[in-house]
């Protein structure tokens, strides 16, 4: 099998789960005995990973790579709900409510998922206190993001596009010599996000690097003072 593509009997893998945030605080012995099962496939960008309606027959964590969140709204127009990188898990609720998936999940770059069968992730949340709280604590996180987007959909362009910028930071920011680094999307992908146009998120994203507020790189984009991106929303 090519090594590119598909299964990955690679120890480190399992590391790399268990090394998730969402493991912290939880006794060893039962994070091991959770993720014993796990199993990590490499696939190629734009691959569905879950599809609205599937059963729910396990949960996924990010080694590498991002994915995107989406459905689509009553014009059949897809809608980008949100997007997810390295230590983030997706696929969680459809195994606790025994309800099919919501949504979409599509590779966005190359990726590497670890799957967890669900029985073991819902027997983790029912035997363990703190992993039912970090669990609650991810939806209170994302709940809000999607709150604070929401009351900015009447905004301006720029900040509707900052506040996605912002969104991006907060869930897959990573603190560089430079400033945070989040994932230079393509921008339809933030058109979707954010509910604009193509075109007007290409002019607001040239307006915000011709100010230096952010840096594009091929597939990386800064941010040097975070502090002056927010006053944006001010």
């Amino acid at each position: 099998m090519d090594a590119r593509y598909g299964h990955r009997d690679n120890q480190a893998d399992i590391a790399l789960v268990r090394s998730s945030l969402f493991f912290e605080g939880i006794p060893e012995e039962a994070v091991n005995l959770a993720t014993a099962q796990v199993v990590a496939r490499s696939h190629p960008a734009n691959q569905v990973i879950l599809l609205e309606n599937d059963w729910g027959s396990s949960v996924y964590f990010i080694l590498e790579g991002w994915v995107k969140i989406r459905t689509y709204n009553l014009d059949g127009k897809e809608v980008t709900l949100n997007i997810l990188g390295k230590g983030e898990l997706f696929g969680e609720m459809a195994p606790l409510d025994e309800v099919p998936r919501s949504t979409d999940v599509i590779t966005l770059v190359p990726t590497v998922i670890g799957s967890m069968p669900a029985y073991d992730f819902v027997n983790l949340i029912q035997s363990e206190a703190i992993a039912g709280m970090r669990l609650a604590q991810l939806m209170a996180r994302r709940l809000r993001q999607v709150n604070r987007r929401l009351r900015l959909r009447e905004s301006d362009s720029t900040s509707r596009v900052t506040d996605i910028l912002l969104f991006l930071a907060d869930g897959q920011g990573r603190l560089g010599e430079d400033g945070y680094e989040i994932p230079n999307l393509p921008h339809r992908e933030l058109s979707s996000l954010s509910g604009l146009a193509r075109e007007t998120v290409t002019r607001v994203l040239s307006k915000l690097e011709k100010k230096g507020l952010i840096a594009r790189d091929k597939d990386i984009m800064r941010i040097p003072d975070i502090n002056a991106l927010e006053r944006l929303l001010v």
